[in-house]
């Protein structure tokens, strides 16, 4: 096992990852026959890495993209650690959809050692929470403006929590949680277990390691800004008017399920009534969704009782369907990170998938933002049901506009070169 320092003290480790096996791994027998009965037979590479290190207490880091199984990485060793030692294990997620599908992630586990599990989200009513904390639940999932309102109510003691865990760290970062996530960190006990897991590593990720971690070990299952390795990639580049017929094309195209994302919640229900005109099925999750409506379109798109899901970036990460077929950028996200967390939607557990994305002729920028991101050029389509004169095939030409438009400005102003 090779260790290399990095900065502010976080260790790196290069693990092989040729014939792996939750064999070997530390992982308790019992456990062993619970992933063997819900037909866990090899550890994902972030597993395989990350079990282990978890296993010994240690505080971690782990990097890698959507669908690669991080949410076992470190419900296996906190399930382990709390059926043998006292304290409670505490999850923070941005989302509720991804509470939620963390909770039952550890029911599946969790029962056998009769640990119980509180999930506590905003738009849920408040009273079952509180029953579900007086049960004195062992593991809590949260997210981080719910956790602290039941802190504020004296619900939740968080001096017992001695394994805590930051899943999805950038998206809470990106979502405004900063402020939320140092309080409930300086509520919490110094001597504790600390894992943090982020599909990117931006520099807020690493002052929160530096202050809150004791020597982490690093896991880095791809770069920063990695896309899964089974999606391929397809830009086209359109007029916002020609959007909607472009779209109907894909939909009449692609036979899977699609999830489509859109920039705005005000845009994802025009969106939505568009497909549902169109003769499809459709469902939507944003923001001005009740929590309730949230679960039921993520149940019937999960069922197949919906082809199409309308989302915003508030599901990037809390939308776990194994099967889907295509996602369609309809709108460029607005921070590049996200395409990476949007696309990850698809491609999962092995199979292939497809990403498409609109950009409209001004938006050269956002789509250099994305390619130096992921390291990649995006392949330029036209649609061949569609007349070419509604696609442009370069990059350039919005850049040769600006170029164009910055000219006039000195011509017109008199701006001198310094």
């Amino acid at each position: 096992m090779k260790h290399e320092a990095i900065d502010k003290g976080i260790v790196s480790q290069t693990l092989n990852h040729e014939g792996r096996s939750f064999y070997g791994l530390g992982i308790a027998p019992k456990i062993l026959e619970i992933l063997e009965r819900i037909k866990f037979k090899t550890p994902t590479l972030i597993q395989f890495k990350a079990i282990p290190i978890a296993m010994e207490g240690k505080d971690v880091i782990g990097i890698a993209q959507t669908g690669t199984g991080k949410t076992h990485a470190f419900a296996i060793p906190m399930v382990q650690r709390l059926a043998k030692e006292k304290g409670v294990g505490l999850i923070l997620a941005p989302t509720r959809e991804l509470a939620i599908q963390i909770d039952e992630a550890f029911q599946e586990i969790a029962r056998s050692f009769m640990l119980k599990t509180a999930c506590l989200i905003g738009g849920a009513p408040m009273q079952g929470q509180i029953q579900a904390l007086r049960r004195n639940p062992r593991i809590v999932i949260a997210t981080p403006g719910r956790l602290l309102d039941h802190i504020s109510q004296w619900n939740f003691m968080p001096n017992d929590v001695t394994m805590l865990v930051l899943d999805e760290a950038d998206r809470m970062l990106d979502m405004g949680f900063a402020p939320q996530i140092m309080k409930i960190l300086r509520f919490l006990p110094k001597d504790r277990q600390t894992m943090l897991f982020s599909a990117t590593i931006p520099k807020e990720i690493m002052q929160i390691a530096a202050t809150y971690m004791k020597l982490p070990v690093s896991v880095e299952i791809a770069p920063s800004g990695t896309t899964v390795e089974l999606v391929t990639q397809e830009l086209f580049i359109v007029k916002k008017e020609v959007k909607m017929r472009l779209l109907s094309k894909l939909l009449a195209q692609y036979h899977g399920s699609i999830l489509l994302f859109s920039r705005t919640k005000h845009n994802a229900r025009k969106i939505t009534m568009s497909i549902r005109d169109m003769g499809y099925s459709v469902a939507e999750i944003h923001s001005n969704r009740s929590l309730s409506q949230r679960r039921e379109a993520l149940e019937g798109f999960k069922s197949g009782r919906f082809k199409v899901l309308v989302a915003t970036d508030i599901a990037a990460r809390g939308i776990d369907v194994i099967g889907i077929e295509l996602v369609v950028n309809y709108d460029l996200p607005e921070d590049a990170e996200n395409y990476v967390h949007r696309i990850g939607r698809t491609a999962r557990a092995g199979r292939l998938g497809h990403a498409v994305s609109f950009a409209t002729p001004d938006q050269s920028h956002d789509v250099r933002d994305i390619e130096k991101l992921i390291r990649a050029t995006l392949p330029v389509s036209k649609h061949p049901e569609m007349p070419p004169e509604e696609f442009s095939d370069s990059r350039q030409e919005p850049l040769r506009k600006g170029v164009k438009r910055y000219q006039q400005v000195q011509k017109r102003y008199k701006f001198r070169p310094r």
